[in-house]
């Protein structure tokens, strides 16, 4: 007896293939995971389309020519929300600007899986907790802001050995303790660690 071809099964493979459901590429699923947790009340992320294959035609968001998402630019946009462990599949992205939001609750530790980051601009915002000491995987990190927000606990030691940051400030938050002062943070000036005198 001659063998019933596959179709059912081969329908249903291709049925799910062009399904709009969600994007296959995991940068998409990422930022989309990051826009259900934001609040966005002028409509900055409207172009956000989870249907897309890549969120390289949304606005905020650049790719590179291999269309990886290497700079994420939300800054003084008018969100608030949270931020969750999804930013850390973003394995490319160089630039991530948050700046000048309402955006609380603890910084993710997995953005210290960002091992191709330049700066995190995280500063004027809500966050609380501490500074992940994952923070220290960040190895081509040149600028971290993470001024005016609501951080405690202390500046973890293990930043020290971030041997190209050029740029550290944490002031305005509530954070104790001992000022690093082995590798790059011997250069920072003072000010950049304190609260500001009311």
């Amino acid at each position: 007896m001659a063998a019933l071809p596959c179709l059912p099964i081969l329908l249903l493979a291709l049925l799910l293939s062009l399904s709009p459901t969600l994007s296959t590429n995991s940068e998409g699923n990422a930022l989309h995971a990051l826009r259900s947790r934001l609040s966005d009340p002028t409509n900055v992320l409207q172009s956000w389309d989870p249907t897309l294959v890549n969120p390289c035609t949304w606005f905020h968001i650049t790719c590179d020519s291999n269309s990886h998402v290497i700079r994420l630019d939300l800054g003084n946009s008018n969100i608030s929300g949270s931020l969750g462990p999804e930013l850390g599949d973003l394995k490319h992205l160089q630039y991530l600007e948050l700046y000048r939001n309402n955006i609380g609750g603890k910084i993710p530790t997995e953005l210290g899986n960002l091992e191709n980051l330049i700066s995190m601009d995280l500063y004027d915002n809500r966050f609380e907790g501490k500074i992940p000491k994952s923070f220290a995987k960040l190895k081509s990190l040149r600028f971290l802001r993470l001024n005016n927000n609501k951080l405690t606990g202390s500046i973890p030691r293990e930043l020290t050995s971030l041997s190209d940051l050029k740029v550290f400030d944490v002031s305005n938050n509530n954070l104790c303790g001992t000022i690093p002062v082995d590798g790059p943070f011997g250069s920072f000036p003072n000010g950049q660690f304190q609260k500001q005198q009311t």
